[in-house]
């Protein structure tokens, strides 16, 4: 967004299936706002507890500090005045208000830029991600490898047993796949994850 000016706000996504680099691509671009002298301040959901309790972490290992927030209202309250650029990682567990906050913080000249799952376990739209898309001024979308084909993977495989939308977890009970090798049923059926897993390989 090198060709905005003056004191607009606006939103970035970045979104695509887990192991796509999404968290990492979200640090890269916060640490270059310090860099530059930005006043910066990061959130990420008080339910994402996979790698830390207080900083984003990708899978890759990288990490920056971060507040945690219970849902998007919280990050509203949180953020400073004088805060000029707003991370928030996860965005897909934030809920519905996800979308308001970020209008409301870019129509207060802030860069507010968010990560998360466009898609869930089903291959279905995970809001708010997908409207905050139509909102964004830039839209980043990131893909993983399949861990079965080698091809570009845009799905992320659930391994185990659940009919909660939302269940927190990394490797071993997710892994990136491609539009062919997508299986959404596999997650609809009790089985043995290690099974599972040992088929990706």
């Amino acid at each position: 967004m090198d060709l905005v000016k003056g004191n607009m706000g606006w939103i970035e996504v970045i979104a695509g299936p887990m192991f796509s680099g999404k968290s990492e691509e979200l640090i890269r671009r916060l640490r270059r706002a310090e860099i530059a002298r930005k006043r910066v301040q990061i959130f990420k959901p008080v339910i994402d507890d996979r790698y830390s309790t207080n900083g984003i972490v990708s899978h890759s290992g990288l990490e920056i500090q971060s507040d945690t927030v219970k849902d998007a209202d919280e990050v509203l309250r949180k953020v400073n005045l004088l805060t000029e650029v707003v991370g928030i990682d996860e965005g897909q567990f934030l809920g519905p208000g996800l979308v308001t906050v970020c209008q409301k913080l870019a129509e207060a000249g802030k860069r507010v830029i968010v990560s998360g799952l466009d898609m869930d376990y089903l291959g279905r739209p995970f809001e708010p991600m997908p409207t905050l898309l139509t909102m964004a001024e830039e839209i980043t979308k990131l893909l993983a490898i399949c861990i079965r084909c080698g091809n570009p993977a845009v799905h992320t495989q659930r391994l185990v047993h659940s009919d909660e939308l939302i269940v927190v977890g990394a490797r071993g009970m997710y892994e990136a796949r491609c539009r062919r090798c997508f299986e959404p049923e596999v997650a609809s059926r009790p089985h043995d994850v290690s099974t599972a897993a040992g088929a990706g390989k």
